[in-house]
């Protein structure tokens, strides 16, 4: 396992990260979860990802269990959250009804995740997208306090456009506050625009770092849903019908067969292929995978070996494939 450098920050993070979205909690006990965060931290990873959100806060109850059981030095792991979406908002007298950004909420949310692990800061704590409902500046603020508050040491954001992240930066900048690090996008081999383009000045404008999640598009890049929605696949789930159509588009399917055929010339599985692609963008600092499973999760961590074999030549081989299908 390699580490790169978060951004201009001096935090080196894993290569591989491992994420807990849709997992924790629904698929995976607190028993299962020391398990393959064991075997993670084992095969380098230093970087576990989670959010407020996931399992409505069970997720982050699920690592914080697990963290105590593993007992690792605090200096030798690193750990996320993010807000926007809220846990209280179906209250009858919840003040914010809609998903905020708000000083009120990120004031309490931080103070929620924190008890929910178990921890007394939180490395990373992102604004999990866009409120258009708050002025940055307000947000601004409040991420920053977070940090001078002690409870938290990096902030970034989440699915945020070039403009807004750019602007949140010169916010900072002119209050001499706490400037946001990172960005956590989706990027795949389908889902490559915003990486590519639109946040291509902001790597050397502000030193901008990409914690990128998704690199199996939630699973088609794997191969499993040529023929239809498995029983047992995340696309089975009633709570993940939302990506049903996605999965099951057959222009992307077919790309991802004809992809298959670079996998096997590497020697390494379709799912393989794709994490190491994500993570062979110099501008990725780490790529969140997730798993269910121990032999998943060790899977994945292979595909770091196969980074150093996508020379140029496998890149556009895979690309002459891919980008017709990209957005």
């Amino acid at each position: 396992m390699n580490y790169r450098r978060l951004g201009r920050s001096g935090l080196q993070v894993s290569e591989l990260s491992l994420g807990s979205w849709v997992t924790y909690h629904n698929q995976v006990d607190v028993n299962a979860a020391k398990e393959m965060m064991a075997a993670a931290y084992d095969g380098g990873v230093n970087f576990f990802d989670n959010a407020e959100a996931y399992a409505d806060g069970q997720s982050e109850v699920v690592m914080g269990e697990a963290l105590k059981a593993l007992k690792w030095p605090r200096l030798n792991y690193i750990v996320s959250t993010k807000f926007f979406l809220g846990l209280a908002r179906k209250e009858p007298l919840a003040i914010n009804r809609r998903a905020t950004l708000n000083r009120k909420y990120l004031a309490q949310a931080i103070d929620g995740s924190l008890q929910r692990m178990g921890l007394d800061f939180i490395d990373l704590v992102y604004c999990h997208r866009p409120d258009p409902h708050t002025p940055i500046e307000e947000t601004v603020w409040a991420m920053s306090d977070m940090i001078t508050q002690g409870k938290a040491l990096y902030w970034g954001t989440s699915e945020w456009s070039a403009g807004d992240i750019r602007a949140a930066y010169e916010i900072a900048d002119k209050h001499h506050l706490h400037k946001p690090l990172m960005e956590q996008p989706q990027y795949h081999l389908f889902h490559r625009k915003r990486v590519e383009k639109q946040y291509l000045r902001l790597y050397e404008d502000i030193g901008l770092g990409l914690t990128t999640w998704s690199p199996l598009a939630s699973g088609l890049l794997t191969g499993k849903y040529k023929n239809g929605v498995p029983d047992d696949s995340r696309g089975a789930r009633r709570d993940m019908a939302f990506i049903v159509e996605s999965l099951t588009d057959q222009a992307k399917n077919a790309a991802v067969a004809q992809l298959e055929v670079v996998a096997a010339d590497l020697g390494c599985s379709m799912a393989q292929l794709a994490i190491a692609w994500a993570a062979k963008n110099p501008r990725v600092s780490t790529v969140i995978t997730g798993a269910s499973k121990i032999s998943q999760l060790q899977s994945n961590l292979a595909a770091a070996e196969l980074i150093p074999k996508l020379t140029p030549e496998v890149l556009q081989r895979i690309d002459l494939i891919a980008v017709p299908h990209a957005d």
